[in-house]
């Protein structure tokens, strides 16, 4: 099903029974080249050692057990690749898994691995997570380490985890951040103070996101955020100047997909004025979130607009930019950001809902999640 790329048993002192996590390829595991799913990157020498997160599980006695796969340089929403495949989405094999960790999402929502690792630069970890029908989590930026982890310079990127359940992911944060406090995370957060962001998105999804707040009992109340679409293109041009820096060199190698190759050139035309406006708006946006969250103790939303395309809308060319038009704002912020799937009406297909909460308030957004979860978790609805 390409969920991985490449299938192996790392122990460190691990128990035949200790828990599984994949690790998304374009994170460091000595042994192993990174090749970020990329032909030009394919002949990368291995790993001589392992990213600071890949070492911190295995202290904590997780089994490694592969890499994912994922969309090519980790630069696309899609999760298509043609030269490593594409990974199958759980809950329909006929839509797109969601980039850029597709892999990692898969991976867990056919239960191959108890959880994996991804990168989240403009959604990669929330966007997927959504589509297959798991819980994504991208932290506060830069509260778990990428040392180890491509591309080494951003201002948006995080690793996070996936898992079926918030338990298990509690358990990674445990593992791959030493400051994460377990019993915060695990505290009952039934009292928390919720503002359900208006934004535009189907109307099943948006009432399907009110229901399990609903359903959960949290006092809540409606929140407008200010800038929230020009976050999102501002989010697209940071991303675009950091990503052409990043891996421009090797439009010229004639190994990369030509939907890559179109999308990094287009990437070479961000300008300085353009990141500049784009730091404007960031600053503007971050005090937006930061004053909302004065007020209430999380924010909820949508983690997508709409239900993910199908492959062949896909490879036909059908846009799906606008998938991350409620998540990447987010990381142009840094705010932490968790996806939970809750159950839509009329559809076994769940959408996804997106927990955010203040800078540093890691815990408090997964101790929020696991409340939803307990009311709204669907369980045994994946492909088979």
């Amino acid at each position: 099903m390409s969920a991985f790329i490449s299938e192996f048993d790392l122990r460190t002192r691990a128990r035949e029974d200790a828990p599984t996590i994949a690790i998304k390829d374009s994170i460091d595991i000595a042994g192993y080249p990174t090749t970020a799913a990329c032909r030009a990157l394919a002949d990368q020498p291995a790993a001589a050692e392992h990213a600071e997160v890949v070492q911190r599980l295995l202290d904590a006695g997780w089994r490694i057990n592969g890499k994912t796969n994922m969309h090519e340089l980790a630069f696309g929403m899609t999760g298509i690749n043609d030269f490593t495949g594409t990974p199958r989405n759980p809950q329909d094999m006929s839509r797109i898994p969601g980039g850029s960790s597709s892999g990692s999402a898969s991976a867990v929502g056919f239960g191959l691995a108890d959880a994996a690792l991804g990168t989240d630069t403009g959604g990669s970890v929330r966007g997927p997570a959504a589509c297959c029908g798991v819980i994504g989590f991208k932290p506060t930026f830069g509260r778990v380490s990428r040392v180890g982890v491509a591309p080494k310079e951003t201002t948006l990127d995080c690793v996070g985890p996936f898992s079926r359940e918030m338990h298990v992911l509690i358990d990674v944060m445990t593992a791959i951040d030493p400051t994460f406090d377990t019993r915060a995370a695990r505290a009952d957060a039934s009292k928390a103070r919720v503002g359900i962001v208006a934004v535009q998105a189907d109307a099943d999804i948006l009432r399907a996101v009110e229901s399990a707040v609903h359903r959960a009992g949290f006092a809540s109340r409606s929140v407008e955020l200010d800038a929230m679409n020009d976050a999102f293109v501002a989010g697209l041009a940071v991303i675009n100047a950091e990503t052409w820096r990043a891996f421009g060199h090797l439009v010229d190698t004639g190994k990369l997909g030509a939907d890559l190759v179109a999308r990094l050139r287009a990437a070479s035309n961000t300008s300085a004025v353009d990141v500049d406006a784009a730091e404007r708006v960031r600053r503007m946006f971050t005090a937006s979130v930061d004053r909302e969250l004065d007020d209430v103790d999380v924010l909820i939303l949508p983690t997508l607009p709409t239900f993910p395309i199908t492959l062949e809308a896909a490879r036909a060319g059908t846009s799906v930019i606008a998938m991350s038009s409620l998540i990447r704002p987010f990381n142009l912020s840094g705010h932490p950001a968790l996806s939970i799937p809750v159950p839509v009406v009329g559809t076994s297909l769940k959408a996804g809902l997106q927990v955010v909460g203040r800078k540093g308030a890691d815990e408090k957004v997964c101790a929020v999640a696991a409340c939803l979860t307990k009311l709204n978790m669907p369980k045994g609805n994946y492909v088979e």
